[in-house]
């Protein structure tokens, strides 16, 4: 699974560039040029880390490391800054700091001990992203257990995303049975599913009901 890298980077950006030594190495790169396009698209992207070229803005970073910490839950966050602008020891909020010049390796090196351990079987769809191995799901930021059976739902209705699967064809491939007579059970994990990767799991946005059908993940 590519981990997804949301990089922050001005038009005044000195010294190398780093963008397609990561994607060689299997980086997923999302690129913006401020800290505010880095807010807006924060939420829906869910970054596994933050790269914040503090040097291309010849500043120290503070105030878009500070905002994305108020949004973000528990978001790692590399700052790459230069010798004229120091960072003061209260002013420090990002995991980890290096300053200008540096290699990319040295940035490698940085980078991987930031990101979460994943299994080798990692659906990712939309926000969703679904370890199998470990069974548990992360979205938009949270982090959650799942049993075997939630896992094999939740990954059902990941590879139909965008359309609806009715309640008995669901129900009969994740408890792998032909009786369909009783789904009342598949109610009550349907909605375990929602407290894991739902915002409101009283609104839900991503799993909805269509009643009389099924079940539909809009991610």
């Amino acid at each position: 699974m590519q981990a997804r890298i949301l990089w922050i980077e001005g038009k005044r950006a000195e010294g190398p560039s780093f963008m397609s030594g990561l994607r060689q190495k299997g980086y997923e790169l999302h690129i913006v040029p401020t800290g505010d396009a880095a807010l807006d698209i924060l939420p829906d992207l869910d970054p596994d880390l933050l790269v914040l070229n503090a040097a291309s803005f010849r500043s120290s970073g503070v105030r878009i490391c500070r905002s994305v910490r108020q949004l973000s839950n528990g978001l790692p966050i590399l700052l790459i800054n230069d010798v004229q602008h120091p960072l003061r020891k209260e002013d420090i909020c990002a995991n980890t700091i290096l300053t200008l010049p540096f290699t990319l390796r040295k940035l490698l090196n940085r980078i991987v001990p930031l990101l979460p351990l994943e299994g080798k079987k990692v659906i990712h769809k939309g926000p969703i992203r679904l370890d199998m191995e470990m069974k548990k799901v992360r979205c938009h930021g949270k982090e959650a257990r799942l049993t075997p059976r939630l896992a094999k739902i939740l990954k059902i209705l990941m590879e139909h995303a965008g359309s609806v699967v009715e309640r008995e064809a669901l129900f009969r491939q994740a408890w792998d049975t032909d009786y369909t007579e009783d789904t009342r059970t598949l109610d009550v994990h349907i909605s375990w599913l929602r407290q894991a990767i739902e915002e409101d799991p009283r609104n839900p946005r991503l799993l909805v009901t269509l009643r009389g059908l099924g079940y539909r993940l809009d991610a």
